[in-house]
């Protein structure tokens, strides 16, 4: 089980590592996109109720099933989480 929560958890990281903000050289010298910040949803329960959960949410019309990183094993048992980031336009 160590192993399968270490490649989640890999998993989880190559996730979040393309969402990070560190400009590439092109990006410092051009201006950013206004106003724009992440914000990140964070699903925390069962396996059955986090993935029902992302799926009600691609029915809405609110975020697709493959913007949620893979569900990652939390420390408490039967728990999983998954992660959705979002850039929203501030005002």
């Amino acid at each position: 089980m160590a192993q399968s929560e270490n490649s989640a958890q890999s998993k989880l990281e190559q996730f979040l590592g393309e969402y990070l903000d560190t400009p590439t050289a092109k990006q410092s010298t051009e201006k950013p996109f206004p106003k724009r910040k992440p914000i990140k949803h964070i699903l925390i329960g069962s396996e059955k109720a986090v993935t029902s959960t992302i799926h009600y949410l691609q029915v809405i019309g609110y975020a697709s099933v493959g913007d949620w990183s893979p569900l990652v094993p939390t420390d408490n048992p039967d728990e999983v989480m998954s992660i959705l980031i979002r850039h929203i336009l501030m005002q």
